[in-house]
């Protein structure tokens, strides 16, 4: 194992990513005005000094490294894309918890140390005049029990003002920033408006970063690894068989980059000039659809925009769009118009999408029952409503996007179980999106239909089919290996989950719970049912679980052999 261009090559992604966290503090700065966003300057500081010190830690492993052995070979592109991932996240969370930590050793961490218990009532320190003096005016009479009432609202919103932060725990930053940069989507956070803007930022920019993957994007811009580079593209491109776009592999990255990047730019067009979503809304909430990733500015995702039909419009179309394999993009960019039906996955997907809509519809419109929003508002089951809750929510999760209109937690059971489902299968290989791809679903059901007819026809020996094209063994096995993977994982990831939380007394985590947390981590999904449902957060589980949550998410977005080999004792042998 070539240990040293591993450090180097690391170091170098991590001078990367601290530059891009120095450039995204500079460029709030710039643009704070155009977007109507206050200058906080402690979250501003907090991405600077992150940066800083990233860049000073990472360079210098780079630079200490420098004229090593060359050889890169396929155990050293394993083990940088692992390091690269939990690095990167571990990277990722250093604003969140230097801005809480400051947050914390200010004036509210001071004035937490006060014992409010002997020193009476916070509001009558506060306010000492209405705490002795009784309304004399007639026009306002106290009612009996008013001031009381008064006193305790007053105390219990301080109290509340002075719960530590989710961010003052490092777990919680850390999984704040794998669920970004895996494109999960999952959030510790209550009150997302809170955060300060330059944070939001970061938050939103940590998916767009992790959408087609923080080793590509390297690939693409920094001096080429020959072979080596290659390896690094194939092990962290999502799908069963990457396609070379071109002959050189980054120039094949750097195409996808900039298709990426025309997709963003359109979207953050259309919903800021058309749609009228604020200016710094539209590029958050862009770089978490393109992204598949769904972190929100707003407290109700999508939910907050309930009343302008064009936001959910264009947003259903970008995540239509990023769940698709992104090589089809290039052949459209070269003409090969044709190529986009002849994709046998395109045409599953779309098929999939179209099915769970009308099932998802057809279970609402037979039940009849409110529709619950994300805003808590509760709205009529018209028929176009459910239309357009329908489309929306399943499009978000089986793109496992994560935005979410409506608390889909409430809806019938025909429809959280299609739900259910979609969160495992999850978009095209070779796009943005998690889950086990529509392509080895399909795959899976080809080998399965295949050995049920050797059952009764024997001696037919009948070659796997796809799209008119025989799928060799080698894919097939990898196919069926990785659904198999999946679901040995999500087993024993609910089963260690469950177990972790029955070991703190104060939780009241259940089972369903505890697997729906497990598919929504390991398929990169991020709201799921039970109790981290669409109006929930993740914020209430032990740190064990959050622990268990992020190898999960890591394990998703790698799709899993790329970290289950590491565990592999022949793997760090010699030779």
């Amino acid at each position: 194992m070539n240990y040293g261009i591993i450090i180097n090559q690391a170091g170098l992604l991590g001078v990367l990513l601290s530059g891009i966290m120095l450039a995204t503090s500079g460029v709030f700065l710039g643009l704070h005005s155009y977007v109507g966003r206050p200058i906080q300057g402690n979250a501003i500081g907090a991405l600077f000094v992150a940066g800083a010190a990233g860049l000073l830690v990472s360079g210098a492993a780079w630079f200490f490294t420098r004229g090593r052995s060359k050889h890169f070979g396929r155990r050293e592109a394993l083990l940088l894309v692992a390091l690269s991932w939990f690095g990167g996240a571990l990277l990722g969370a250093l604003p969140f918890w230097i801005w809480a930590s400051n947050q914390s050793d200010g004036l509210v961490g001071s004035v937490r140390k006060l014992d409010l218990a002997s020193s009476g009532s916070f509001s009558a320190w506060l306010h000492p005049a209405a705490s002795t003096i009784e309304p004399t005016s007639p026009a306002s009479p106290s009612l009996p029990g008013e001031k009381m009432a008064r006193s305790q609202v007053d105390d219990e919103v301080f109290r509340k003002s002075l719960d530590p932060h989710p961010f003052e725990s490092f777990v919680n930053c850390y999984f704040e920033s794998m669920s970004g940069l895996t494109t999960t989507g999952a959030t510790v956070l209550s009150e997302i408006e809170s955060l300060p803007s330059s944070l939001l930022l970061w938050r939103a920019f940590t998916q767009w970063l992790g959408g087609l993957g923080i080793v590509v994007l390297f690939v693409a811009v920094l001096p080429g690894l020959g072979v080596g580079g290659k390896r690094l593209f194939q092990i962290e491109a999502p799908g069963p068989a990457p396609e070379g776009l071109q002959p050189h592999i980054r120039e094949t990255a750097r195409w996808l980059w900039m298709i990426y990047v025309g997709l963003t730019l359109a979207e953050i067009l259309l919903l800021w000039q058309v749609a009228g979503m604020d200016g710094f809304d539209a590029i958050c909430h862009t770089f978490a659809t393109l992204a598949t990733g769904g972190f929100s500015t707003m407290n109700a995702s999508i939910g907050a925009y309930h009343g302008t039909l064009a936001v959910d419009i264009i947003v259903i179309v970008f995540m239509l769009l990023a769940g698709i394999n992104f090589g089809l993009y290039y052949r459209i960019c070269r003409g090969n118009l044709s190529a986009v039906w002849d994709d046998v996955e395109i045409r599953v997907y779309l098929g999939m999408l179209l099915v769970a809509t009308v099932i998802v519809c057809g279970a609402l419109a037979l039940s009849r029952n409110p529709l619950v929003m994300t805003d808590k508002v509760t709205q009529e089951s018209s028929y176009g409503e459910i239309l357009r809750q329908g489309i929306f929510t399943t499009i978000s999760v089986q793109t496992t996007t994560g935005f979410c209109t409506a608390d889909f937690n409430q809806w019938p059971f025909i429809a959280k179980a299609v739900l259910l489902m979609l969160m495992f299968v999850g978009g095209s290989s070779g796009s943005t999106a998690g889950g086990i791809k529509v392509i080895r679903i399909w795959l899976a059901l080809k080998v399965l239909s295949a050995e049920i007819e050797r059952v009764f026809r024997p001696h037919i020996v009948r070659p796997v089919r796809v799209g008119g094209h025989s799928v060799p063994q080698e894919l097939r096995l990898g196919a069926v290996a990785y659904v198999l993977g999946i679901l040995l994982l999500f087993g024993l990831g609910s089963v260690t989950i469950m177990s972790l939380e029955q070991l703190n007394a104060e939780s009241d985590c259940d089972f369903i719970s505890a697997a729906a947390s497990c598919v929504a981590t390991l398929c990169n999904i991020g709201p799921a049912l039970g109790k981290v449902g669409p109006v929930e957060n993740y914020g209430w589980f032990s740190a064990g679980s959050k622990v268990v949550m992020c190898v999960l998410m890591a394990l998703g977005r790698l799709e899993v052999f790329a970290i289950i080999v590491l565990l592999s004792p022949a793997f760090w042998k010699r030779n």
